[in-house]
């Protein structure tokens, strides 16, 4: 049985009512407004877009360009994966028969082997041939993993280089998809080959930033806010980075408090604009990486200035080890969303294939608040969510029935990615191997 909608306190009233009923009364206009966009830049291969819904606006907090929870979708989206990664595979290369996948080097997390098993699954299905190629320097020979969860089986062999073409088994393949986001960098075995890989290695978390992408993504809420003739506010999160930090040395700490006060002010702001009497915070993090590593919530700068040596410990902790240098200071985005018997605290997850919203899923966390992050110790997911891919409105139900509350994230996230999509290409990745 499907999960409901979780209904919002606030889900009669408020902007986000408001923004939810133009969305669905200027549908039309939103989607050839994306054809266009998609027309100019071509958009990343795959993608997943963390989202907050405070019931005065819902924003995206994360964009992920290497997602890693397939396994979390509904299973009733799978023709629609499918149809999507064939578009995907076929823009970036007409011509590909095979398909080496190249996953992180998480052999230990269950749920993460299952989101590799469901990937190449759907490859599968798209109708090309497809082999898991290992970077794990300890796997030397072919090895088979049976999943804990699902039982289905997963063969990882070593990647082999010869010249400018990497193969596994004697399978030379024609594009090599990366779900792997190369926080430690570029593995010297993939570096300058004749293959595609797909997504630009350029997009990996040792080059990419967090910042970065939401200045683009500023941008993209401005266009289309002009254009539906909204608040870009109202799907945008206010941020500012600092580019040179250590938090264990306490570098760099007067940068961050400045920002910190600045961009709270401007949050206290936009709250009197619209009479929210809820009280601001932000959210810092690392400016690069995932996994929810390096990430606090401050409601003033003191909260900065009084960091303890174990907080400090915390936020200077990074993917595959790296130091954090950088940090984005964002607008806390409230969440109002509560789903199952705990009323777990949660947050859509949209995720994308080409340009298609391919479906989502709610991440819960029972032990984490609602200006928290929920990617910690706890989180769950609920991959029954959405019984609809967030990509078509119901104009005969209301803006927070579903499948409407649904086509509002899809609408935001596709923001997201066409920041994404900007991105990739101010920075000439193209969708080559951009190494």
């Amino acid at each position: 049985m499907l999960s409901p909608v979780p209904h919002l306190a606030t889900a009669q009233t408020g902007p986000l009512l408001a923004l939810e009923s133009t969305l669905l009364a200027r549908a039309a206009d939103i989607e050839a407004w994306f054809r266009a966009q998609w027309q100019r830049t071509v958009p990343p291969f795959y993608s997943s877009v963390d989202l907050r819904n405070a019931g005065f606006k819902l924003a995206p907090v994360d964009t992920n360009l290497f997602p890693g929870g397939f396994n979390n979708l509904n299973p009733a989206f799978e023709p629609l994966c499918v149809q999507a990664l064939q578009t995907a595979i076929q823009r970036v290369c007409p011509t590909a028969k095979g398909i080496l996948l190249v996953p992180e080097n998480h052999t230990r997390n269950k749920f993460y082997l299952e989101n590799v098993a469901t990937l190449f699954g759907l490859i599968q299905k798209a109708g090309y041939k497809v082999h898991i190629g290992t970077l794990i320097p300890e796997i030397t020979e072919p090895t088979e993993l049976t999943l804990e969860i699902s039982g289905r089986k997963l063969l990882l062999e070593p990647i082999q280089r010869d010249e400018a073409h990497v193969s596994v088994g004697g399978f030379t393949p024609c594009s090599i998809l990366l779900n792997n986001d190369l926080s430690a960098g570029i593995p010297e075995i993939l570096k300058d080959l004749d293959q595609d890989i797909i997504p630009p290695m350029g997009l990996g978390w040792h080059a990419r930033t967090k910042s970065s992408h939401f200045g683009f993504y500023r941008d993209v809420a401005r266009e289309f806010g002009e254009h539906l003739g909204i608040d870009p506010w109202l799907v945008d999160p206010l941020f500012r980075n600092c580019g040179q930090i250590n938090f264990a040395k306490r570098e760099g700490e007067d940068c961050l408090i400045g920002n910190v006060e600045m961009l709270l002010q401007d949050i206290r702001a936009k709250y009197d604009q619209y009479g929210i009497k809820d009280e601001p915070f932000v959210i810092i993090k690392s400016d690069a990486g995932t996994y929810g590593m390096g990430v606090m919530t401050a409601r003033s700068a003191a909260d900065v200035r009084n960091m303890n040596r174990k907080a400090r410990t915390h936020m200077s902790s990074a993917k595959e080890g790296r130091d954090v240098t950088g940090a984005i200071i964002q607008e806390g985005v409230h969440t109002t969303e509560t789903l199952g018997a705990d009323n777990a605290t949660a947050e859509p997850v949209v995720y994308m294939i080409d340009h298609f919203v391919v479906g989502g899923f709610y991440r819960l966390n029972s032990q984490r608040g609602a200006q928290e992050n929920l990617n910690a110790p706890g989180m769950r997911f609920e991959p029954l969510a959405f019984e609809t891919p967030c990509s078509h409105p119901d104009p005969n139900c209301g803006p927070d029935e579903r499948p409407n509350r649904f086509y509002a994230y899809g609408v935001v996230a596709r923001l997201a990615a066409l920041a994404a999509a900007r991105e990739i290409a101010a920075n000439g990745s193209g969708n080559g191997n951009g190494g």
